[in-house]
């Protein structure tokens, strides 16, 4: 008798992406769709200033199983992936970026995996970027390893997929592009199983990418500093009865 399609949740947030929201949204409908179970697509407006939000809504109005988060102002790109995790209702929780650079298809890849992992991260082999951004990236790595003592390749890519109860065993509170590191970072160190798939990167075809921005790597190394001091103090996830007082 065949096992019961797993329930999926995936979410994109979106920010001046008004050209590729729908696209991205119908992918991940026809990649939920094949699938079987239940699903949704949740999309994460963050106060975009153009057409994206009302794109969204037009793709609520058209397809029941997409749903649309409002930010009445632009919060930055960590607080959109949690209010993405919020909407979530499902047990499989899927996220990428609403830009198009990640295939959907690729989460096929990371359902494989949904059995031996807790939380599923991946690294880009192949990564159509300007020489800076793979030099910013490289360096951010290189850091996070040296700092948490993670054996993480590319914990900043934005395509990953998680299972609902790590979602709900941890506390995010990054409100930059830190985010993603920070959940890979806490499920590792209460002990989920994190794994990493390849993947390949595809062209904008529109704009640039902000995660490199200097506001955002700002908010980033802001969100790392608060986070390495609070993982290393004394009062980080104790076991029960024990203190260092």
């Amino acid at each position: 008798m065949a096992e019961p399609a797993d329930s999926v949740s995936l979410f994109f947030p979106v920010y001046k992406d008004e050209r590729t929201v729908r696209a991205v949204a119908e992918k991940a409908l026809r990649l939920l769709s094949s699938l079987g179970g239940l699903h949704e697509v949740v999309i994460v407006d963050d106060g975009s200033p153009d057409r994206s939000g009302e794109i969204a809504d037009e793709l609520s109005r058209e397809h029941p199983e997409i749903r649309v988060v409002h930010h009445p102002k632009n919060l930055g790109y960590g607080a959109a992936v949690r209010s993405g995790i919020g909407a979530s209702r499902y047990d499989i929780v899927c996220m990428t970026d609403g830009d198009d650079e990640y295939e959907v298809e690729d989460f096929r890849k990371l359902l494989k995996l949904k059995d031996r992992y807790d939380l599923i991260i991946t690294f880009r082999y192949r990564k159509i970027y300007s020489s800076t951004r793979i030099f910013v990236s490289w360096v951010y790595n290189r850091l996070l390893r040296f700092l948490f003592r993670t054996p993480f390749r590319d914990v900043s890519t934005g395509l990953r997929l998680v299972r609902r109860v790590v979602l709900d065993d941890l506390q995010l509170e990054s409100t930059s592009p830190f985010v993603g590191a920070e959940l890979a970072i806490k499920a590792m160190l209460k002990g989920y199983r994190v794994g990493e798939v390849g993947i390949q990167t595809f062209p904008r075809t529109f704009g640039s990418g902000s995660s490199t921005s200097i506001p955002n790597i700002v908010a980033t190394i802001a969100d790392m500093w608060r986070m390495y001091r609070h993982v290393f103090s004394d009062a980080y996830d104790l076991p029960r009865g024990r203190g260092r007082a």
